[in-house]
């Protein structure tokens, strides 16, 4: 079993960064796909008339994508305990978001690592926060 297990991980390991093409098509299909039908995820020209400059990924891509990134880093026996993210500039067609994360805490009682996440967009940050993940003990691999 691949993964990471409690003992391995070290405050202020930094996790490797992740750089995600923000296409039209994922913008679009993962709107879709989480249910959230607002014409400004799908619809250009309703998107610029509410205001934007273009459609944009919603905050339960985000989410998805802040969950990935982490369960990624630390592997299938990870448990995903809290996700607590902020939303900044929005993701548009044509950029790159660049997730990246530091280990800030860890928690011998429950064996939980508290990660900061960050989401850089060509606009700024996208998104941030924690995610708090329950990691396997070594023995017990």
């Amino acid at each position: 079993m691949n993964g990471r297990t409690y003992e391995e991980v070290a405050v202020g390991e930094e996790l490797p960064a992740l750089p995600i093409p923000l296409t039209r098509t994922l913008i679009v299909a993962t709107a879709l796909a989480s249910r959230d039908y607002q014409d400004v995820h799908h619809d250009p020209g309703l998107a610029v008339e509410r205001g934007s400059k273009d459609i944009f990924m919603n905050i339960l891509t985000t989410n998805g994508l802040v969950d990935r990134y982490v369960t990624e880093w630390a592997g299938p026996a990870a448990v995903v305990k809290a996700i607590k993210i902020r939303l900044g500039v929005p993701n548009y067609p044509g950029d790159t978001m660049t997730l990246t994360g530091t280990v800030t805490a860890k928690h011998d009682e429950d064996h939980r690592v508290e990660i900061a996440v960050r989401g850089e967009n060509g606009l700024g940050a996208h998104v941030t926060g924690t995610v708090a993940v329950r990691l396997p003990a070594k023995e017990a691999r």
